[in-house]
């Protein structure tokens, strides 16, 4: 039987959450470019990185609230 430690578990949260926040970044700045320079509102792109932003605040604030 195989038990996974600490250090890993802590390194997949760090590696998710980076992951996370990374994608939600490159999905605005997508939006961004497109709504700046091609002057075209692209609502696939918003709605991600929106959706991303609000999900983590959201939990964050759970988070606070609950600890």
């Amino acid at each position: 039987m195989t038990f996974f430690d600490e250090r890993f578990l802590t390194h997949r949260l760090r590696a998710t959450s980076i992951a996370g926040v990374t994608g939600g970044t490159l999905a605005m700045i997508f939006w961004f470019y497109h709504f700046v320079f091609q002057h075209h509102w692209n609502w696939e792109l918003f709605s991600i990185g929106l959706s991303m932003a609000v999900i983590k605040q959201g939990l964050m604030a759970w988070y606070r609230w609950r600890n």
